[in-house]
């Protein structure tokens, strides 16, 4: 098993898709990933030899933010964004829709489950 940025990646399946379980590394990184490393398309993970793997480890850790490094700096842009209080800022505070979704109805996935109140029902 192929451990690359902290993360083991699945050994039967091909170079492109198995990248993408490294957090940071869509598709469109893991094809530039494998062409810089003039892997096949077709090669699975399970083919590559040692020096391979090190050279997609090193790539990786050069060229790409990844996994650790990317969850922090994202959390310090929404921080950044609290403490300014701007409005983006307020609505990670609250639990809401940061991109103007309506919150009328829907938006369950930021607010959470539903909570009745009482004496609404007619």
């Amino acid at each position: 098993m192929a451990r690359i940025a902290g993360v083991n990646i699945p050994t039967n399946k091909r170079v492109v898709i198995a990248l993408q379980y490294i957090h940071g590394i869509g598709s469109t990184f893991a094809k530039e990933i494998v062409e810089k490393v003039n892997l096949g398309e077709e090669r699975r993970v399970n083919d590559l030899t040692d020096s391979e793997v090190l050279q997609i480890r090193e790539m990786i850790d050069r060229d790409y933010q990844v996994e650790g490094d990317l969850r922090r700096e994202t959390a310090m842009n929404i921080k950044r964004l609290m403490d300014l209080g701007c409005y983006r800022g307020l609505r990670h505070r609250r639990g809401l829709p940061v991109r103007g979704q309506r919150t009328h109805t829907n938006a369950r996935t930021r607010k959470g489950p539903a909570k009745a109140i009482a004496g609404k029902k007619k």
